[in-house]
């Protein structure tokens, strides 16, 4: 399995995962057709690929806003997977269906309906090397999560402290944006444990941070993923984990980040 990365517009990521045995490939979130078309058409001209699917993790458009033109600009009539409402949606997997790309990739769908109602993780497993890796768009974030835009505390924890949490620590994370230096600096002004302080001096030191974390990884310093800490329910002043949840959602929503001066 080989996964390369397409930053859009700064913060944005869309992601080509390629089977390497046979080269089918998807492109998870391509909302940016100008800065992911160049990396698709290069890729199929030079027989590296063959593209099987867009796939979107929910339809809001910096996510799935780019399937139509995709659509039009590609050689061959792809399918979208994808939430209910996603744009040109052709099938939606149900919660923890299965599909395949290529030979050697197995996709799981898990529905995580919080920051939208159609918002979908794709769990990978590469059958041959054994490599984990999880989509989780707006979902989870490096030392964070989405807004509820569409949902509730109850289903944002049931998403990252049961769905997600679930799925094996040695998963690697690739979320759909480029949020963790703020994340972490939210989550260092709940909790000062050395995991969150980790996070930190990585976000400073490397501009992007998907893949390079595990979820037994986002247990340990995303502050979202720790209700039964003592020093989270401290700080929110709750001990139940949805209300926990839901103080940590409002707290971040209204943090305002420190503010540097240079000398």
């Amino acid at each position: 399995m080989h996964i390369r990365s397409i930053p859009m517009w700064g913060d944005n990521y869309a992601y080509l995962v390629v089977d390497d045995k046979s080269k089918d490939a998807v492109i998870i979130d391509p909302a940016n057709p100008p800065e992911v078309l160049p990396v698709l058409e290069e890729a199929i001209a030079n027989k590296e690929i063959n593209l099987t699917a867009i796939v979107n993790t929910h339809h809001h458009r910096d996510h799935a806003g780019g399937n139509e033109v995709l659509l039009s600009k590609l050689p061959s009539k792809l399918p979208i997977i994808g939430g209910r409402d996603c744009a040109h949606v052709t099938k939606t997997p149900a919660h923890n269906e299965t599909f395949t790309i290529g030979e050697n990739i197995k996709v799981k769908a898990l529905h995580t309906p919080c920051h939208t109602q159609d918002s979908i993780c794709y769990l990978m497993e590469d059958k041959e090397t054994g490599d984990k890796v999880i989509f989780t768009g707006d979902t989870l974030f490096i030392g964070g999560c989405g807004r509820f835009f569409e949902g509730t505390g109850e289903e944002m924890h049931e998403a990252l402290n049961v769905v997600l949490a679930g799925v094996g620590d040695d998963v690697r994370v690739y979320p759909g944006h480029e949020y963790t230096k703020s994340n972490v600096k939210f989550g260092v002004s709940v909790l000062q444990s050395e995991a969150v302080r980790a996070l930190e001096a990585f976000a400073d030191d490397c501009k992007e941070t998907q893949g390079k974390f595990t979820i037994g990884d986002e247990k340990q310093h995303n502050v979202f993923m720790r209700p039964q800490d003592p020093a989270i329910q401290k700080a929110t002043g709750e001990t139940d984990p949805i209300a926990i949840m839901t103080k940590l959602r409002e707290m971040k929503n209204n943090f305002k980040e420190p503010q540097t001066h240079k000398l």
